[in-house]
């Protein structure tokens, strides 16, 4: 045998020892970090698990039983398992399978039951499908039931009450009080003011004010409100009302016999009426809860003013923000801006001259 042979199997068996003291020292020290752990889990992470199992595949099962501590040989190989299962996964690319109703299906469905309430499923269906949208009648079903939508021989027994309003927008009118505390001989009097407003064009006219309403009073008003000739409401066939008593049956029946039906608002309902106290609020706020008022005279005069302020001098949101019923044509763009004062200066228009 040769002497570099000899050496050769001397070096290998002392590095073969030495590892082999190695490997021993590391597997009694995963046996004490065991003990000190006890029954506790390991939480590994993702990186850690990978590490572990590329090793673990190159070992087998029977060298993992023998020198695993941390983790079961199984549980090696199920990460490695998993390893090659999630390089090959596509789940991530899938598509559903059956697409679901796109969302303005959904929308126009809604639309279409809210604002028709005698249309069934099968008319829905059909008028989604002038659209381009082909559906099926149970699908308009469960779209509708979602949205809390009853069928519609029970959608029609409830008329809501802007559908009434909007098939009778040019012939409603609706009727108020508001209360204005002024300055008499006698002190502090509550004065009552009784108007009326088109709901369409928005216009006023301000039927009575007195300190002291009667029934009486209110049938005169009546009749000065249905005059053929020059009559607020003689064009209009629906008054809204509250069921305040000023309103008294000699009120309504005066009414009807004029050909205009009084609707009453349902009780505690204090936003059915909304566009009659939005003029309140303005009124108040912009002019009346600005003024000192002392006597009736003073009170005629600042609701006049404004009355005539709020036709044709003061733009309104509700109606693309024009005005009711403008007074002056629109001046050159070069020309001078002139202000309308009303009230000292409180109401304020501005405008060009006209050529």
């Amino acid at each position: 045998m040769a002497p570099w042979y000899l050496l050769a199997v001397i070096v290998a068996g002392w590095m073969s020892r030495q590892q082999q003291q190695v490997i021993e020292y590391l597997r009694e020290e995963n046996r004490v970090l065991r003990e000190k752990l006890g029954k506790k889990r390991v939480l590994l992470n993702d990186d850690q698990r990978r590490r572990l199992a590329a090793k673990a595949k190159v070992l087998g099962r029977r060298l993992l039983s023998e020198s695993c501590t941390i983790v079961t040989p199984d549980t090696l190989l199920r990460w490695h398992n998993r390893l090659i299962a999630r390089k090959y996964d596509g789940s991530d690319k899938r598509r559903p399978g059956r697409p679901g109703v796109m969302q303005r299906i959904r929308e126009l469905a809604v639309q279409m039951a809210e604002e028709n309430k005698s249309w069934g499923y099968r008319r829905i269906q059909g008028a989604l499908a002038n659209l381009g949208h082909r559906v099926g009648q149970s699908t308009v079903r469960r779209i509708l039931r979602e949205h809390g939508i009853d069928p519609a021989p029970e959608r029609r027994k409830h008329l809501p009450w802007k559908t009434f309003l909007r098939a009778h927008w040019g012939a409603i009118a609706a009727a108020d009080f508001f209360t204005v505390e002024i300055w008499t001989r006698t002190g502090l009097t509550r004065y009552f003011v009784f108007f009326v407003m088109d709901l369409a064009t928005r216009k006023i006219e301000v039927a009575g004010i007195t300190a002291a309403p009667s029934g009486v009073w209110m049938t005169q008003i009546a009749r000065n409100l249905t005059d053929v000739a020059i009559g607020f409401l003689s064009d209009h066939r629906y008054l809204i009302c509250d069921r305040d008593p000023l309103y008294t049956r000699e009120f309504r029946e005066t009414l009807r016999a004029a050909g205009v039906t009084p609707v009453r608002l349902p009780p505690r309902s204090p936003d059915l009426n909304a566009y009659a106290e939005r003029f309140v609020r303005s009124i108040k706020s912009e002019c009346l809860d600005r003024l000192i008022i002392i006597g009736e005279r003073h009170l005629r005069m600042a609701i006049s003013e404004y009355v005539g302020h709020y036709h044709a001098e003061r733009n309104h949101q509700g109606l693309d923000n024009a005005l009711i019923a403008p007074e002056l044509e629109v001046g050159e763009l070069s020309g001078p801006v002139l202000r309308r004062e009303r009230l000292g200066g409180m109401l304020n228009y501005y405008h060009r001259k006209a050529a």
